[in-house]
């Protein structure tokens, strides 16, 4: 099937002063917004840090900023994936990473997963 070019969408792309590069500002909001969207159970600790699972249970995200070991591997997110098929597989983002980056993985990820 061919589209004429008039059909298709203007692409829009901002000038350069108006891109917002995300920065780290050490907030979980972004995830956790997501998460909660998507029908996840959250839970959060009394110590700050949160942890959520997938509706099926083979995706876990922790936020882990007062977690003493996830501070000694300079991490402060954890993702741990179980496959239906396939080996299990770890991903972690440092305390420098923003947040909306690690949305932008889970977002991606959840998608892929459909």
């Amino acid at each position: 099937m061919n589209a004429s070019t008039t059909l298709l969408p203007a692409v829009i792309r901002p000038a350069v002063e108006d891109r917002h590069w995300p920065s780290s500002d050490h907030c979980a909001s972004p995830v956790v917004d997501l998460l909660d969207t998507l029908g996840w159970a959250i839970v959060d600790t009394p110590e700050a840090n949160i942890h959520a699972t997938s509706p099926e249970g083979r995706v876990y995200v922790g936020w882990l900023p007062e977690d003493p070991t996830a501070w000694k591997r300079n991490i402060v997110w954890h993702i741990r994936v179980q496959p239906t098929e396939g080996d299990p597989w770890v991903q972690e983002f440092g305390h420098h990473t923003p947040s909306e980056g690690v949305a932008g993985f889970i977002a991606a990820l959840v998608a892929h997963s459909r």
